[in-house]
């Protein structure tokens, strides 16, 4: 029986130019929350990040763009691989954390929303392709392809461009060691209605929680820990082990669900495309997931991973990662029609999606 699909037809991501490697912040001085520096050598420090996080390098915008113009460039990309008329748009969902952050300012800027601002920089004039945004922390650019299977489901929209763009670059407290996790990057793809059966292209299914007790103050806006730092300055905040602890014991029950909802079994899962915070953790996931369905041995290849050259993106992590494997940019890894793929992220707020599609 023929029913509507929810498929991605096409994708484009925006790698920014400005490569910061980790020898970069070897003379730099930390401090600690309490605002005393950390004694440990800052080599040794950025090391022991590398250990733990995976992270060798990551990318930082030039001083001329912002979340909105590569937000634009990601966007593009994605309409010219679907090859459809960007007046022919009925939704662009943008998924962000901070707006634009201009260099040497103090605020951020969403007003009008990027959505307005990538719909005007995309040329389209149609009043009836609806630009708006969307704040789920990292899991943001995954509600958005949900929102648009919702309003693709329901009748109201057949196509919808769906972007996930962040300068973290911008609002890091260089002081802070946490600060080198993060990174800047846009990824998009074009959401379309197709018809099917169920063994057709599209999503099949999806899970998401909000946890905003206790887990509300694992990410959030706080002062530099420098000392004397100017209080009204803010910059993004984390608890890393509370976040990690949470993380793992959540992230992995969502798959289970998603994959659960879909009536898939676990082999049947070609590749987890999961946000790119943190090496051990995402490995972790894989683990914890196999282990639910007490499962030992974890197929080879089976998780692209970015965050070794590109950092944590945030929003954008997972459509930039999306799109590489799509390209043929990582060479242990291809996906191929039928492919039963899963999409999983976490982050501020605290908030955790999965979508399992079929490619």
């Amino acid at each position: 029986m023929h029913s509507i699909r929810t498929v991605i037809t096409g994708s484009g991501s925006y790698i920014p130019s400005k490569i910061k490697t980790n020898d970069d912040f070897a003379s730099q001085d930390f401090f600690a929350e309490d605002h005393v520096k950390i004694p440990t050598p800052s080599a040794e420090i950025v090391a022991k990040f590398k250990d733990i996080t995976g992270i060798e390098e990551r990318r930082y915008v030039t001083n001329n763009l912002t979340a909105s113009d590569i937000g634009i460039i990601a966007g593009k990309l994605a309409i010219e691989d679907a090859g459809i008329d960007p007046e022919t748009i009925d939704q662009i969902i943008v998924a962000h954390n901070f707006g634009n952050v201009f260099p040497n300012t103090i605020q951020t800027d969403a007003v009008p929303s990027l959505a307005s601002h990538i719909k005007n920089g995309l040329g389209i004039k149609n009043p009836n392709c609806i630009a708006y945004d969307v704040l789920f922390g990292c899991p943001g650019w995954i509600l958005g392809v949900t929102q648009a299977d919702a309003f693709i489901k329901s009748g109201l929209a057949k196509k919808c461009l769906v972007i996930g763009t962040e300068t973290l670059s911008r609002v890091i407290d260089h002081f802070d060691r946490d600060s080198m996790i993060f990174s800047d990057g846009a990824g998009a793809t074009v959401i379309e209605a197709m018809e099917g059966d169920e063994n057709s292209s599209g999503i099949i299914a999806q899970s998401m929680q909000s946890h905003c007790e206790a887990e509300l103050s694992y990410i959030t806006m706080g002062k530099s820990y420098l000392p004397d730092a100017d209080p009204s300055v803010r910059y993004i905040k984390m608890k890393g082990r509370k976040v990690y602890e949470y993380a793992i014991k959540n992230v992995p029950l969502a798959m289970k669900e998603c994959i659960e909802k879909a009536g898939v079994d676990i082999h049947a899962v070609k590749k987890f495309f999961l946000h790119q915070a943190n090496e051990k953790m995402d490995e972790g996931f894989i683990k914890a997931l196999f282990k639910l369905y007490g499962i030992r041995h974890i197929p080879a290849h089976i998780m692209p991973m970015s965050i070794h050259k590109l950092g944590n993106s945030s929003v954008a992590t997972i459509p930039t990662l999306y799109d590489m494997v799509k390209r043929g940019a990582m060479e242990e890894h291809q996906l191929h029609k039928g492919d039963i793929i899963v999409f999983a992220s976490v982050g501020a707020g605290m908030n955790i999606n999965a979508i399992c599609y079929r490619v």
